[in-house]
Formats: C-alpha cells, structure tokens, sequence
C-alpha cells in the first residue's frame, strides 16, 4: 500500500509546485489566520480523486472536503498543504500529509515535503524512509544540547492548555527552538534527528496521523501531554527522540492546565 501512498504524495507536491508563487485565490475559515486556497482544494482532489478510482470502498478523512465512510476497513487522512500560511506567503516549508488507516491504526503514512522534493514515508513494522533511504531519531540525551521545534495554533490567543507559558521555558532550558509552520514538516525533522524533540496542541488527525508513524517507525516517541499513547484524535502531541522525552514532560507538568 505504502506505494500507492507514494504515489499519490507526489501527483499532489506537483499541483501545489506549478501553483506556489502563482497568483491564487484565498479563502478564511473563521479566521484571518486560517486560511485555505484553491491550491488546497486542487491538491486534495487529486488525492481524493485517485482513492475513489483506485479504492472506492476506503474511508476518507479530509481537511478541506470533509469526511466519507469513516466505518470503513481503511480510512486516508489527508491534509492537501500543510502549511497553508506559509505557501500563501511564498515561504517554501510546505508539505502534503497522508496517512493511511486501517481498523483505526496507521499503517503507512507519507509527508512530501514539496519544495525541496523530499519523500519521507513509513509503512508499520517496516521502519522510515527519506527518499528511499532508512533515517533515524538522534541519540542526543541532553535537553540543554537539543533543538526543539513547535507550533501554536489558531486560538493561541486564548492560549490554550497553557501553551505559551510551555513554549517560555522550553526556549530557557534548550540549546535552540523553531517554528516552521508546518506539523507535518517538524515530524519529518524529528525522524531524521534534525530535532530532537517537538510539540504542539490543538492539531487535527490530518495534521498528524502520517508524522506519528514517521516518528515512531524512525525510533521516536510520540504521547499526549498525560504520557498516554499517541492518537490522532488527541489534543496535544509530544514527541521525541526517545532520550529527551522526560525533560520535555517535566516541563508540560509544570505548566499543563487542562481545558
């Protein structure tokens, strides 16, 4: 299956290359920070399009065109761009995410990280790829020598689960932080050991279900904020290289505020 996965990864990164820097229409969803364009929705189609073609008893769970037949054997999670904002204003770190279920666990999930033409893919039990080549989760052991990467989200305003007082002291006790905008992007960094560990809360299951199985299938580790196993459904995600995982949850704890 991971081919078909694949495959379809790529046809979209080529609707959203020949669209970028392109004079495109932009929509808002609630929000002046929540945008999506017709790039989007032409790179979802694509994928949607091949599913039903290819599969048409599968299950899909979609950003933009919404959800079909989630009681199926196998459901695709797809998020078209991840990293709508950035592809809006011309910065190149945007990445199409699809995960596929099957019985509600991931079994092969791809992130293509467009502009640079990265393929990092993963199949359970099989381990993860950049562009065919086996990566792996650093070794570092140091949260002081770690570079960490995180996200807010749309409401971070309100700032939900105590996010912003989280991001303070991270910045304190780590040798670095970034914040590229792209969740799918940051779980592919972590799987090759870029970054040694990563956070976020308020993503949706397209956000997310692919960059679980990378992380995973490459070493890592990936919990809620309570150290509960991963899930595409949750609230918040904490993932890391394994060694660093409880420093980063000390400092959750100390701040966590549940909603």
């Amino acid at each position: 299956m991971i081919d078909h996965v694949i495959k379809i990864g790529y046809e979209a990164g080529s609707v959203i290359r020949e669209g970028f820097g392109t004079d495109f229409k932009i929509e808002f969803k609630g929000s002046v920070s929540n945008l999506v364009t017709e790039i989007d929705k032409k790179s979802e189609k694509v994928i949607t399009d091949y599913i039903k073609k290819t599969f048409p008893t599968h299950g899909i769970l979609a950003e933009e065109s919404g959800s079909s037949n989630l009681d199926a054997e196998y459901v695709w999670v797809i998020d078209p761009i991840d990293g709508t904002t950035n592809f809006a204003h011309g910065l190149p770190i945007v990445g199409v995410s699809i995960g596929l279920q099957k019985n509600g666990k991931t079994i092969a999930g791809v992130v293509y990280h467009v502009m640079n033409d990265v393929m990092y893919a993963a199949e359970l039990g099989s381990g993860t790829t950049k562009n065919g080549k086996k990566i792996r989760v650093s070794e570092n052991s140091d949260i002081a020598k770690s570079l960490l990467v995180t996200g807010f989200p749309y409401d971070i305003a309100q700032n939900p689960y105590n996010a912003l007082e989280i991001f303070v002291e991270m910045v304190k006790i780590s040798r670095g932080m970034r914040r590229l905008g792209s969740a799918s992007i940051d779980f592919c960094y972590l799987a090759e050991g870029v970054f040694d560990g990563f956070w976020e809360v308020n993503l949706q299951p397209w956000d997310i279900c692919a960059g679980i199985l990378l992380v995973e299938e490459a070493g890592g580790l990936v919990t809620d904020f309570a150290g509960s196993p991963s899930s595409i459904f949750a609230k918040q995600v904490v993932c890391s290289n394994h060694h660093i995982h409880n420093s980063m949850m000390e400092v959750i704890h100390r701040h966590f505020k549940a909603e």
